[in-house]
C-alpha cells in the first residue's frame, strides 16, 4: 500500500514556508518598519544613533548569515610589508605612525567582494584594499577597496545590497558575478549606485594584477591635530607599478586556465623579491569647507576630484613577505574600520557609521567569539591591557583578583589615560543640536553628475569597453523591465552611452527614470529629482587607466618567448638582456617539457609549454629566429598564442628570421599595426619595450573589430 506523500514532516515544513506577497516589511518581531533606506541621526547628515533598533537587528542578522568564511570579501590574498612616513603632515593630524621617518609594520589583505571563498580571482567585481598598521599606539585600520566609492549612501541598504548581487537564492546561481537578476532588479531602483555601477563595469574591475591596482579608503575621514582642531581626509594608494587591466574575453579565459591568477602573481613576484609599494596620499579639506562643493564630502557615492583637492603624497607602504600559513593569517585577519589611532576620527557619512558597528560585530561572530583580536595576526604590538574577561577563545591570561574599574585593589590599574595626566584617543568635539531623523540631506540627492564626470573621463577605448559590459551584463538579465529601468538610469548620465547599450539588447532608452525608481528615491528624498548644482570639474584625468605609449613601465612584466628545438640561444639573449633591463621577465614556452635545443648547440631545461601555458597568462610575445621557425609552422598551439595575443590587444615581437610566421596568423594582410614589431622594420627591443610600456594598443579593437 503506498504511502500519503502528505506526512507530518512535509507539513511542518511547509508551515515554515514564508511567502512575502503584498507583505507589509517588518523586523524579526514582527514590528512593522517605516523606512528600510536610513539608518536614524542625529538631523539629516548628522552622526547615526545607537538606538535604532531597526538596524542593529537587520544589520546582526545579516553579519550571521554565512560561517566561516567572510559574508563579502571572502576571496582574499595577502601579505607583509612596512609603512614609511615621508612628509610632515603634523599640522593636520598627531598620529604617531605618520610621523616623517616612522617605520610601521603592516599587513595587506586584497580580496574580491561577491564571490564565495572558492571562486575566481579575474570575475569582474570591486576589489577590496585592506591594511591593518601595527602602529605604536594600537592598530589602526584603513579598511578600503580599489574604486574609491560605493553602491549605497547608508548603511541600511548593504545587506540588500549584498543579496542582490549574492548568488539567487532560489538556485544559488551564478557564482561571483553582478550579470543576472536580482542585482540589476535592485540597482535599477537604486539611482544612488549610478556613479559606483560605472566603475564596475570599467576596466578597473578586471585589474591585471593586485600590485597594480589603486586603493582608497572611500570614506571621508578626519585628521585630528595635537590642538583638537580637525580636517577632513581621504585616502589614496597610488601604486608604483602603474594600474592596469585585462581584457574581458581574457579575464574569462584566465579564469579557466588559472583561477588563482591574482594570487599567485603576487606570492610569486613577492618570493622573487619584487616588492610591489604604493604611494598613500591625502586629499585634505579643511573643516570650513565642508559645504563648499557642488556635491557632498560626506555620500560615500561621490569622489572629490583631485583637479579640485590634489593628492598629497605622505608615505611609501612596501609588501616584502608573504605570510606563513594562509589560514593563521589571511583568513584570521580581521579588519575592522572602527579601530582607530589617536590624530584619526570618524565623519557622519552614514555608510561608515553604519559600518564602524556591522565589522567588529561580524568577526566577533566569524571567528567565535570577542576574543580575536588575540590571534597573532590581530595582535596589537604594544599589547593590550583593560578588564575585560574570559569568553570564547580566550588566549590572555588575567593575573590578579581585579577585573573592573574603578578599583583600589588594583591600585587604580589598569588606568585611564585622562587620570594621570596622559593622553588616549579622544573623539572630535563636534557641536551636534538636531532633531532625529530617518532620512537625508538633500545635498545626497544627485546621482549622475559623477557618474557622467567619470564616463567623460574615460578614453574612447576605455568608453566602449564600459558600453560592452554593460551590454553583456544587462543581457543575462530575463527581464526586460528591469533592462529598461537601468537604460532609464543610464539615460540620465549619458545619451550616447545610454542608446549604444539599448541598440546592444535591441531596446530604445526610456528618456525619463521609471516611476518605480522614481517612488524609492522619493523615500530617501521627497523632493526628487532635484536640480543638481553645477559641477566644478567636467573631466578629471586621474579617473582614466589609459597610459600613452613608452610613458609606464613593464617592470615584473610576463612575456612569452615562443621557441622549438634548433632557436637562436643568441637571439634569445639579446631580447632577453634588453627586457631584464627594465625590470621584466622573459619566460621560455616550447613545443615539448625537458630541455629545449639550442641552434648552436647546448640546451637549457624549459618548464612550459603550448599545451600546458596559455598566452591570457602572458603580457607580451617574442618570436626568437632559428631552426625553430620551420617547427612552429606546424604547430597549431603556436599560432594560437600569437592569434590570442593579437586579438588581447599585447605587443608581439618578431625576429627577422621568424617574421614568416606572421602568415599562418590573424596578422597576416593586415595593415601596419604599431603594437607588431618587426626586426627588418623596427628597432626591434627598443620598439617592443616602447609597446610594453604603452600596456595595450587599444586602437586595435577598432580597426580588427576584435572583441574584448
Amino acid at each position: 500500500m503506498k504511502k500519503n506523500p502528505s506526512n507530518n514532516k512535509t507539513k511542518q515544513i511547509d508551515n515554515h514556508l514564508i511567502d512575502n506577497s503584498d507583505k507589509l516589511l517588518t523586523t524579526n518581531d514582527g514590528v512593522a518598519i517605516h523606512d528600510n533606506n536610513n539608518t536614524l541621526k542625529a538631523g539629516e547628515r548628522g552622526p547615526s544613533l545607537l538606538e535604532d533598533f531597526v538596524m542593529l537587528d537587520k544589520m546582526a542578522h545579516f553579519d550571521r548569515e554565512r560561517i566561516p568564511e567572510r559574508v563579502v570579501h571572502a576571496r582574499g590574498s595577502g601579505a607583509h610589508g612596512i609603512f614609511e612616513a615621508t612628509e610632515d603632515i603634523s599640522q593636520y593630524t598627531k598620529a604617531g605612525f605618520l610621523k616623517k621617518g616612522t617605520i610601521t609594520p603592516l599587513f595587506l589583505r586584497f580580496s574580491t567582494v561577491a564571490g564565495f571563498k572558492g571562486s575566481t580571482d579575474l570575475a569582474r567585481d570591486v576589489r577590496g584594499f585592506s591594511v591593518k598598521f601595527y602602529t605604536e599606539e594600537g592598530n589602526y585600520d584603513l579598511v578600503g577597496n580599489n574604486i574609491p566609492v560605493f553602491f549605497i549612501q547608508d548603511a541600511m541598504n548593504f545587506p540588500d545590497l549584498v543579496h542582490a548581487v549574492k548568488p539567487e537564492p532560489n538556485n544559488e546561481m551564478p557564482q561571483a558575478a553582478s550579470a543576472h537578476d536580482t542585482f540589476w532588479d535592485f540597482i535599477s531602483l537604486m539611482p544612488e549606485a549610478a556613479h559606483m555601477v560605472m566603475w564596475t563595469m570599467s576596466d578597473r574591475a578586471i585589474p591585471r594584477s593586485l600590485r597594480m591596482m589603486e586603493g582608497f579608503g572611500v570614506h571621508t575621514f578626519k585628521f585630528i591635530n595635537e590642538e583638537g582642531k580637525a580636517t577632513f581626509v581621504k585616502f589614496h594608494w597610488k601604486p608604483k607599478l602603474g594600474v592596469h587591466q585585462v581584457a574581458w574575453q581574457e579575464a574569462q579565459k584566465i579564469s579557466g586556465y588559472d583561477a588563482d591568477f591574482h594570487r599567485r602573481d603576487l606570492w610569486e613576484n613577492i618570493d622573487k623579491g619584487n616588492f610591489p609599494q604604493w604611494d598613500l596620499g591625502v586629499q585634505l579639506i579643511p573643516e570650513e569647507d565642508e559645504l563648499k562643493f557642488s556635491f557632498d564630502i560626506l555620500d560615500p557615492t561621490k569622489i572629490v576630484p583631485e583637479e579640485l583637492i590634489p593628492v598629497k603624497i605622505i608615505g611609501t607602504m612596501t609588501l616584502n613577505r608573504n605570510p606563513e600559513n594562509f589560514f593563521a593569517e589571511t583568513e584570521q585577519i580581521a579588519f575592522d574600520p572602527g579601530r582607530l589611532v589617536p590624530g584619526i576620527d570618524f565623519s557622519n557619512d552614514p555608510l561608515l557609521q553604519g559600518r564602524v558597528f556591522s565589522y567588529a560585530d561580524t568577526q566577533n561572530y566569524r571567528l567565535g567569539g570577542p576574543n580575536f583580536h588575540e590571534l597573532p595576526i590581530n595582535k596589537s604590538v604594544n599589547g593590550k591591557h583593560n578588564n575585560q574577561k574570559d569568553g570564547f577563545g580566550r588566549m590572555d591570561i588575567l593575573k590578579g583578583n581585579v577585573s573592573y574599574f574603578p578599583n583600589s585593589l588594583g591600585n587604580g590599574c589598569p588606568y585611564h589615560a585622562m587620570l594621570r595626566g596622559e593622553k588616549g584617543f579622544e573623539s572630535h568635539s563636534e557641536k551636534i543640536d538636531a532633531k532625529k531623523i530617518r532620512g537625508r540631506s538633500t545635498s545626497f540627492a544627485d546621482h549622475f553628475t559623477q557618474a557622467r564626470l567619470f564616463f567623460n573621463s574615460q578614453t574612447e577605448a576605455e568608453q566602449n569597453h564600459i558600453i560592452s559590459a554593460y551590454s553583456f551584463e544587462l543581457s543575462k538579465v530575463k527581464s526586460e523591465d528591469v533592462r529598461r529601468r537601468e537604460l532609464a538610469i543610464l539615460n540620465q548620465i549619458d545619451k550616447k552611452l545610454a542608446q549604444k547599450v539599448g541598440a546592444n539588447l535591441g531596446l530604445t532608452p526610456p528618456a525619463q527614470l521609471d516611476s518605480l525608481t522614481i517612488q524609492f528615491a522619493k523615500n530617501n528624498h521627497p523632493e526628487y529629482p532635484i536640480q543638481p548644482n553645477k559641477p566644478e570639474v567636467e573631466q578629471s584625468a586621474a579617473l582614466s587607466m589609459a597610459v600613452k605609449s613608452g610613458e609606464g613601465t613593464i617592470e615584473t612584466r610576463k612575456v612569452a618567448f615562443l621557441v622549438a628545438d634548433g632557436v637562436s640561444k643568441v637571439s634569445i639573449d639579446k631580447m632577453k638582456l634588453e627586457l631584464e633591463k627594465e625590470g621584466a621577465e622573459a619566460v621560455l614556452i616550447s613545443t615539448h617539457m625537458g630541455r629545449v635545443k639550442f641552434k648552436e648547440g647546448g640546451e637549457e631545461p624549459i618548464q612550459f609549454t603550448y599545451l600546458t601555458e596559455a598566452s591570457v597568462c602572458y603580457d607580451a610575445f617574442y618570436t626568437p629566429e632559428g631552426e625553430s621557425v620551420a617547427k612552429l609552422q606546424q604547430e597549431p598551439d603556436y599560432f594560437q598564442f600569437i592569434n590570442e595575443g593579437y586579438r588581447h590587444c599585447k605587443a608581439l615581437a618578431f625576429a627577422k628570421g621568424a617574421e614568416q610566421l606572421i602568415a599562418g596568423s590573424y596578422l597576416k594582410d593586415k595593415e601596419k599595426d604599431a603594437g607588431v614589431i618587426l626586426e627588418s622594420e623596427n628597432n626591434l627591443a627598443s620598439d617592443f619595450i616602447m609597446v610594453m610600456k604603452g600596456h595595450r594598443v587599444w586602437e586595435r579593437e577598432e580597426s580588427r573589430k576584435i572583441p574584448v
